[in-house]
């Protein structure tokens, strides 16, 4: 239950991060998105998702149904034999928070430009049936637990579910107006407020605690405390990586990179906190910082896609690295292993893509996913949330 309220306190640290990495008119618009995620993401495992996740029915393809929590019972008595570790509705809530964090991911790749009504209805699909289906899967007891998939905390289950749908998202969704010039290269559009986001980096880390720590499922000293090292390891040894590796190539010391690969360093080990050294998760770590700052070039300069959070390169790239390396390090390490990685990756790659395809494509078509480009120039706080603003009594003097 610690841990559960780690993992909620996560939530808090994704809005500072994307109201800092963003423009100041739209800061009320973000807030507002994460507190609608996590408030429906909640109500709809509840409903469903959970039944729906956990166990895998249907030979692992879906989960079971049912609507509502409905605690195991025996003869009209409690299921002790549940889980001797902890209890059904610890299980719910802590599965719950993650759920949420999968739309927190979409939410700061389309920020700025997104119609906030879209981006509910999305919300809500994908949280409720999407996240689910792929998590039966694994963690439901489904075809790729099976086969031999892991995924320790979610390097794949959360992070690169949430992933694949943000790289879906801003490419039906397009640019924000001023990213890329007439030849088509990228401009940077510095965020409000850097303080704020590197309070929500440093508030992630604290909440990975609960997020990898957690996910041990008890509170054996030992193996949680093995957890938190590699864990904390492969953030500092991502930040590092991404801060030296960007000081390199651009001749800066560039603070969003910085706080990008701690990020990416965080989502890496997720996969495999449990299976790794502290050495292996040094290496994890620098690796996963190193792809942060190329896939943050990648993401700008070759697709022509605007992230204004980096979640593509931290969420989805660092994902996919981190899922494969439970196949290249620690204690699962072989060729087999990581076949069955890279299988399971493109399984849910390809689910997650075409679900979230359709389902904004859908919503394009017939409501639209953008404002206008005098809502944007604007800022959606003065167009979608009543003309609220965020910081009122530091208005420029305009006299």
């Amino acid at each position: 239950m610690i841990c559960t309220g780690l993992v909620f306190f996560m939530h808090l640290g994704f809005s500072f991060l994307e109201i800092g990495l963003t423009r100041q008119k739209n800061t009320i618009n973000i807030l507002f998105k994460n507190l609608f995620i996590i408030c429906i993401g909640l109500l709809l495992y509840s409903l469903v998702g959970f039944n729906l996740m956990y166990p895998g029915a249907f030979n692992g393809v879906l989960g079971s149904a049912g609507i509502g929590l409905h605690e195991p019972l025996i003869n009209n008595s409690l299921d002790l034999s549940y889980n001797k570790g902890y209890t059904y509705w610890t299980d719910f809530l802590f599965q719950g928070m993650f759920a949420a964090t999968a739309a927190t991911i979409v939410s700061g790749a389309v920020a700025e430009r997104i119609k906030l009504s879209s981006f509910m209805i999305f919300t809500i699909i994908y949280v409720g049936l999407i996240y689910p289906i792929t998590g039966s899967w694994k963690w439901g007891g489904g075809f790729l637990n099976n086969w031999g998939f892991y995924d320790f905390a979610g390097s794949t289950l959360v992070h690169s579910v949430g992933g694949w749908a943000a790289l879906v998202a801003i490419s039906l969704l397009g640019a924000r107006l001023g990213k890329f010039d007439e030849k088509g290269k990228p401009r940077a559009i510095p965020g409000h407020n850097l303080p704020t986001a590197t309070a929500g980096v440093l508030i992630l880390w604290l909440g990975w605690f609960g997020f990898n720590g957690g996910s041990v499922l008890s509170a054996d000293p030992g193996a949680t405390s093995l957890v938190l090292v590699t864990t904390s390891i492969a953030a500092a040894s991502g930040g590092i990586g991404a801060f030296i590796f960007s000081c390199i190539l651009y001749d800066n010391h560039d603070l969003t990179m910085f706080l990008n690969g701690i990020l990416g360093g965080l989502v890496a080990i997720t996969a495999g906190a449990n299976l790794m050294s502290p050495s292996e998760a040094v290496l994890i770590g620098i690796v996963a910082g190193l792809l942060v700052v190329i896939g943050i070039a990648f993401v700008d300069r070759i697709l022509k896609l605007d992230d204004p959070v980096g979640a593509v390169a931290v969420h989805l790239i660092c994902g996919i690295f981190g899922t494969l390396s439970v196949g290249i390090f620690g204690k699962l390490a072989s060729w087999n292993q990581f076949s069955i990685q890279l299988a399971g990756l493109l399984i849910i790659g390809a689910f997650c893509c075409s679900t979230a395809y359709i389902i904004l494509y859908l919503l394009k078509k017939t409501m639209g996913i953008r404002v206008s480009k005098r809502e944007e120039i604007e800022g959606l706080d003065i167009h979608e949330h009543g003309g609220m603003e965020a910081y009122p009594d530091f208005r420029l003097n305009q006299h």
